[in-house]
């Protein structure tokens, strides 16, 4: 099984769908098979790839309650042949309420991941804006974070609570947990806000902050409408060209990983543990203060 990336933040509108998508599309562009999660009901991943509601699709929510596998639920993305696509709909707003009382509720995505029987490098999931059951299963199924930040005022607000959430599923879900990185979006270098936030996030995470900032670009904005990633859609774009430098320093710090990962003793079937390194360090370093 490959790598398990969980795109979270809990904050909507910070970018973590077109994350999630142009980040998928720039991987199967360089040939990397690749899987893309949808497991936000607002089914916006799905959408942005060009699929159309349809309720008697099998989707997340069939899988999660037991009534199919990742497999048979996997759709090919036809205009990107390295990726595939577990698409959602708003059946998946029931998945949490129906799966309450549910033994080991929490390990459901981890499970079906496990049992999944198609190749893949790496896998995407793009979590709800919020921090319910859909998105602790994403988080005790995946090996590593990478948390979306908005170049706006209160940028940090939400991340203090998010890793407080994620040292919490460290303790009692998945405790090798990494933080993969930190990538700020909507940038706007004509503000003097977006670059304060920048350098106010660089200062807390340091390292963890990739170097790539995405900009605020209308050509991303309307790419979903159009259910094309931005490559496909105008690939001359600013956007597009942050995207794909970001896939590029994001598949350096991956192999860079791969290379830690190997020199170190073999845990066993327990497990990373918690400071093992994603692609700064496991440890998220210090929690933010909200408000910044």
């Amino acid at each position: 099984m490959g790598r398990i990336i969980a795109i979270v933040n809990q904050k909507g509108g910070v970018g973590k769908t077109t994350t999630a998508v142009n980040l998928a599309a720039a991987l199967s562009i360089a040939e990397k098979p690749t899987l893309l999660i949808d497991s936000d009901p607002q089914a916006n991943s799905t959408r942005a790839l060009g699929f159309d509601d349809d309720l008697e699709r099998a989707s997340l929510y069939d899988a999660l309650m037991g009534a199919a596998t990742l497999d048979e639920v996997r759709m090919p993305v036809d205009a990107l042949p390295s990726l595939s696509l577990i698409p959602s709909d708003r059946n998946l707003i029931g998945a949490e309420v129906e799966l309450v009382g549910a033994e080991g509720r929490e390990f459901r995505l981890r499970a079906l991941l496990e049992a999944y029987a198609r190749p893949f490098e790496t896998a995407l999931i793009d979590c709800p804006p919020s921090l319910g059951l859909l998105t602790v299963n994403a988080l005790a199924a995946a090996d590593a974070v990478l948390i979306p930040v908005q170049c706006e005022y209160l940028a940090l607000e939400g991340v203090s609570q998010l890793m407080d959430t994620i040292q919490r599923i460290r303790k009692s879900l998945n405790p090798g947990l990494e933080i993969q990185g930190f990538v700020m979006t909507m940038y706007d270098d004509r503000v003097n806000l977006s670059r304060q936030v920048v350098e106010e996030v660089r200062t807390v995470f340091k390292e963890q902050v990739y170097e790539t900032l995405i900009p605020r670009n209308v050509r991303l904005g309307e790419a979903p409408s159009h259910g094309k990633s931005i490559f496909l859609y105008d690939i001359r774009s600013r956007g597009a060209e942050a995207y794909l430098s970001f896939a590029e320093e994001f598949l350096r710090h991956e192999e860079k990983s791969i290379g830690q990962r190997t020199e170190q003793p073999d845990t066993g079937s327990a497990g990373r543990q918690a400071d093992t390194p994603g692609r700064a360090g496991g440890d998220p370093g210090p929690t933010p203060e909200p408000g910044h």
